[in-house]
């Protein structure tokens, strides 16, 4: 069974960190465009980051550039958010998604390019 479980959410105060991590089961993470995701209250869910599985491109929303940094580490199969510099804006549950087919550039912070989804993790930066 294909699995994506994050990790490292919590609670932060406004200009710290915190990474937060995708491990994957049942499939391998080089093959996957991988990608963050985040929803906040009554908010839709909005693309923060993606890797591509070809050449490990990255793209990020414009909010997070400078501050985010998306990683993986094929060995373990896992991929990281590094967020830096957070903001009370950040908060939000973020979530993991993996997706095997290419995806354009455009579509790689679409929800609707991606397959497999995890269940979250909750971020909370306080002012």
């Amino acid at each position: 069974e294909e699995q994506l479980v994050e990790s490292g959410g919590g609670l932060v105060q406004s200009g710290g960190s915190l990474r937060l991590s995708c491990e994957a089961s049942g499939f391998a993470f080089d093959d996957y465009t991988v990608g963050w995701f985040r929803q906040a209250p009554g908010k839709e869910r909005e693309g923060v980051s993606s890797i591509n599985h070809g050449d490990g491109s990255t793209v990020y929303r414009d909010s997070v550039k400078g501050r985010f940094t998306i990683s993986k580490d094929t060995a373990k199969n896992m991929v990281y958010l590094q967020m830096n510099s957070l903001k009370p804006e950040d908060t939000a549950s973020y979530y993991c998604a993996g997706e095997a087919s290419p995806l354009t550039t455009s579509a790689r912070l679409s929800t609707t390019a991606y397959r497999h989804w995890g269940q979250g993790t909750q971020v909370t930066v306080s002012s």
